[in-house]
């Protein structure tokens, strides 16, 4: 999975009927800490996201089967709002 902004709608007057009634947003990559990284992506919208919020989005493979039509062209989904990202380090156990 990714992180990534909303940044845009892309409008289509025709599109494949496995994405009927979804939404493609455009999104900003970002690392974890919401820094933008990387190119633009296209996505489906599985989760109603709005403009601005950070999302989360698989790629490939993962993106088609995350519609009812698993035999979609799909790329990349977008599958979770995220709310918070905590990290903590970890440390490896101490050996007796």
């Amino acid at each position: 999975m990714h992180f990534a902004r909303v940044v845009g709608t892309v409008v289509c007057s025709t599109r494949v009927p496995a994405w009927t009634g979804q939404r493609t947003l455009l999104l900003q990559p970002t690392d974890p800490e919401g820094n933008a990284q990387g190119r633009w992506v296209v996505a489906v919208d599985l989760v109603s996201a709005a403009q601005g919020q950070r999302v989360f989005y698989v790629r490939g493979r993962e993106a088609a089967n995350a519609l009812a039509d698993p035999d979609n062209p799909a790329d990349a989904a977008i599958v979770g709002i995220v709310d918070e990202v905590r990290a903590r380090a970890w440390t490896a156990p101490r050996k007796s």
